[in-house]
């Protein structure tokens, strides 16, 4: 993919957009170039002692954006085997730092746990999982700022974000090495499950959903705004036209709230506690379908207000893809989402959301976002259980 760039200009000036996705058009240059590199195209080959660039000389520039080259350039995409499921997992993303992570209200290491039980089950397999690649910086940089991407050098500044005044004190290097790092996987992941999504129509990312990061700041445990860069990717390659965000964290996902203002390909629906943090006034802006949960709302009335929601959303916007943020923080006796949702409320919800997605034919990519409780991870691995013996994915390539 990386040589889908080489010959490419980039450049701040835009043109319309062509008949053909630029994905496409520049492929298509590139496989042409090949082939003839090659030995000619169509099966022709180069007469002995010519050269095939006086042969075939193709010069072209493509004015584009320095997003759209780096979009083009990723390597987050991943291909997906016979062998494997649309399940993104990588071992980097449980956070070990020395016993440090232990004092956080958030379960570091969750994730892996999810895995896991679903291994133990034989739901999952290492084999049958596709291990997401880290996001590099030319990644980032499609939806973040230099300025906020150089602030994460700063402990102090990372200290903000994770709610933890100890660590201003540890080294930026360690900091990279044993968090940063380990959010970019997250990251990564999260774009290769929108990705695969299209393909298999459904994908699930055991991790992700940094919903209080946005382009310029994180905030809320939430380093990297993974949601945005996965929606943005696929709108600078004209893979999607329109997106759903269905964001059912306890808190308002007011980073790609903040980082979707006015854009109309973009509907986000934010099922949250209005009693809660983030209360950020000017992202709720940007929601185009606020459903406000107040705090100990339990199973029927959650359940019944999301699919009345639901039903009226898919009315009102078609859309290629729904990217569905499915924190657990919701769950009863949740520290800081304050809701009252039961075990089975949880493994209900997502049932209901995966199966209006399938009804109305639009792939959609799960990442599970927050939760503080030490056993949130068994409910994630039991609804994604159910969403298998429902038969709404599958788990058995």
């Amino acid at each position: 993919m990386n040589r889908i760039c080489e010959g490419i200009k980039c450049s701040r000036q835009t043109i319309p957009r062509p008949t053909k996705s630029k994905y496409y058009l520049i492929s298509h240059l590139c496989i042409t170039n090949n082939r003839m590199a090659d030995g000619g195209v169509d099966g022709h080959r180069n007469e002995p002692g010519t050269s095939r660039i006086e042969q075939s000389p193709i010069k072209t520039t493509v004015h584009m954006s320095k997003e759209e080259c780096a979009a083009l350039a990723t390597n987050l995409f991943l291909p997906i085997g016979d062998h494997q499921v649309p399940v993104i997992f990588h071992s980097e993303y449980d956070v070990k730092f020395f016993g440090i992570e232990k004092y956080h209200v958030f379960d570091a290491s969750k994730w892996g746990k999810v895995f896991q039980r679903l291994k133990e089950i034989q739901l999952l397999s290492d084999h049958s999982v596709v291990e997401p690649r880290e996001a590099k910086k030319r990644d980032l940089r499609i939806v973040h700022t230099a300025a906020y991407l150089n602030s994460l050098q700063c402990s102090c500044e990372v200290a903000k974000i994770v709610e933890m005044p100890i660590v201003a004190m540890i080294p930026c290097c360690l900091l990279d090495r044993y968090l940063l790092k380990r959010m970019r996987f997250h990251v990564g992941g999260t774009v290769a499950a929108c990705r695969l999504a299209l393909i298999k129509n459904w994908a699930i990312n055991i991790g992700g959903g940094f919903h209080h990061a946005s382009s310029s700041r994180g905030g809320g445990f939430c380093i990297y705004a993974d949601i945005s860069l996965a929606v943005k990717m696929l709108f600078l390659l004209n893979l999607v036209n329109k997106v759903i965000i269905l964001d059912v964290d306890a808190h308002q996902g007011n980073g790609h709230e903040r980082d979707f203002l006015d854009d109309p390909r973009v509907f986000i629906v934010d099922v949250y506690n209005p009693d809660i943090y983030p209360h950020d006034v000017e992202a709720k802006n940007a929601i185009s379908r606020g459903v406000e949960m107040r705090s100990r709302t339990g199973d029927i009335a959650y359940l019944s207000m999301l699919e009345t929601s639901m039903d009226t959303v898919f009315g009102e916007f078609s859309a290629d893809l729904i990217v569905y943020n499915a924190g657990t923080d919701s769950l009863m006796g949740d520290p800081l989402g304050r809701l009252d949702l039961t075990p089975h409320g949880i493994v209900a919800r997502d049932e209901l959301v995966f199966r209006l997605a399938q009804e109305h034919s639009i792939p959609i990519a799960m990442v599970t976002s927050g939760g503080y409780q030490q056993d949130n991870w068994k409910v994630i691995a039991d609804s994604i259980k159910n969403l298998h013996e429902k038969k709404l994915i599958y788990l058995h390539p």
